[in-house]
């Protein structure tokens, strides 16, 4: 890679990479952690509803007040500063932004702040996995139409995995299967934001010292957060889902080939071409050896008998026949890697992944029986996970997306590990996205 490279030249010809944050989260104070370590990269504005806890992420993650105290983002252009705004709209417009990064994690939310700054001619880093999987495809389309880059955030895992998808096809080996690593047991699915922190081990002191949310990391373990980003990484690369969601494989990185291969040659996969997670947990909660929880992987074959010779000379890690090898980053740094999506989108006008497609969908599933006139609370909550499925059986059932599924009514009951239908809920909300997730149904076959 030359990035850096390329963003020195062009600071040596006074030009910097000015960049806008929405969302001053977890994600967004890692992404502002390491965006002050790069000369040449100017984050001219942070918006965030909550003012005080933007500026609280930037004292955390080492800034300089004198640095975040712009007036305005004008006077942050003026002065190199950073302006602390609650006005994610006016930062989309402002223009003297190259590149927007929406962090908010609110489907609906990220789905209009991507818009809004792609209609004024800027590219898009796209962290909100739920926005993507509710709309990606068309937001997709209009950036093109602009001459924009949309993308998926590198150091997040869908990034990731596209990267080591393309690194599969790129050498001309068969791709079999991607997907991340996740600590996961079956029980792990009705875990709650009131049972969420023992499954992390951490200390209720721990947790308040830091920037943790409680529904954001229930997605994780209950499986919402996989299916979500299981989904975006499908609609990225082409890949499927499989029939009935996600298995959960539990594998180390020495089973990795063994296990994410087709049934019908000894692994456990219903058919070649799926995503999936290898669980670092057996069903009996003991720890996976060797396990790949906080990383991503891909599974290949060899094309040709030669091929799998040369597995075997250069030391691939291989199935015992030799024919399925695997390749894996084992971790992953989220926000303090996100600068490479923003300079590959300004500088190269490439995404570090993107979804293209509709092939898969993250769907409203019940956690329990649920009567006529409840309220569901969408991702991390108390009420329902997030099943990926392929885009066709989604649609085939009339699903509710995970993205539509806070705050939103039932018309009648649902039983546990239902998945929740959209004939099962009133909608009385956002009418501009419920169109948009019915016009991206042009998309399936594509």
């Amino acid at each position: 890679m030359n990035l850096s490279t390329m963003l020195a030249a062009r600071c040596e010809e006074g030009r910097l990479v000015r960049v806008g944050l929405i969302g001053a989260g977890k994600f967004g104070s890692m992404f502002l952690a390491q965006a002050k370590q790069v000369q040449g990269l100017h984050v001219v504005g942070v918006a965030d509803i909550d003012v005080a806890k933007a500026r609280q992420s930037l004292a955390r993650t080492g800034w300089n007040p004198d640095r975040y105290s712009a007036v305005s983002l004008g006077d942050a252009i003026d002065s190199g500063g950073t302006h602390i705004l609650d006005d994610a709209a006016a930062l989309c417009a402002f223009e003297g932004v190259e590149c927007i990064i929406e962090a908010t994690g609110h489907p609906a939310h990220g789905v209009r702040h991507a818009l809004a700054a792609i209609d004024a001619g800027k590219h898009v880093v796209m962290v909100n996995v739920e926005a993507d999987v509710l709309c990606g495809p068309l937001i997709a389309e209009r950036a093109r139409k602009m001459g924009v880059v949309y993308s998926m955030a590198y150091g997040d895992q869908p990034a990731a995995i596209c990267e080591l998808v393309d690194w599969v096809r790129t050498c001309g080996f068969d791709l079999v299967a991607a997907g991340k690593g996740m600590n996961f047991a079956p029980h792990y699915r009705y875990s709650t934001p009131d049972t969420v922190w023992g499954f992390f081990g951490w200390s209720e002191e721990e947790v308040a010292q830091g920037d943790f949310n409680p529904k954001m990391y229930n997605s994780f373990t209950d499986g919402t957060k996989a299916a979500i980003e299981m989904a975006a990484v499908a609609n990225a690369t082409g890949l499927d889902c499989p029939d009935d969601g996600l298995g959960f494989h539990p594998a180390g990185l020495h089973d990795l080939a063994s296990v994410f291969k087709p049934s019908e040659v000894g692994g456990r996969l219903e058919r070649s071409g799926l995503v999936d997670i290898a669980a670092s947990r057996e069903p009996d909660g003991r720890v996976v050896l060797n396990n790949i929880q906080y990383g991503m992987f891909v599974t290949f074959r060899a094309p040709d008998e030669y091929a799998r010779a040369c597995f075997q000379q250069y030391g691939l890690q291989t199935d015992d026949s030799g024919w399925y090898g695997s390749m894996w980053r084992p971790f992953h740094l989220i926000g303090l890697e996100t600068n490479v999506s923003v300079l590959s989108a300004v500088l190269r006008r490439e995404p570090t992944g993107c979804s293209m497609r509709y092939r898969a969908d993250a769907v409203a599933t019940s956690k329990g029986d649920f009567e006529a006139g409840e309220f569901l609370d969408g991702e991390g909550g108390y009420k329902v996970w997030a099943k990926a499925v392929p885009a066709k059986a989604a649609v085939a059932v009339h699903a509710l997306p995970i993205g539509l599924a806070h705050n939103i009514k039932l018309k009648r009951p649902i039983k546990k590990d239902q998945i929740v239908t959209i004939d099962d809920v009133e909608i009385t909300s956002d009418p501009d996205i419920v169109a948009m997730r019915r016009d991206k149904e042009r998309l399936l076959d594509c």
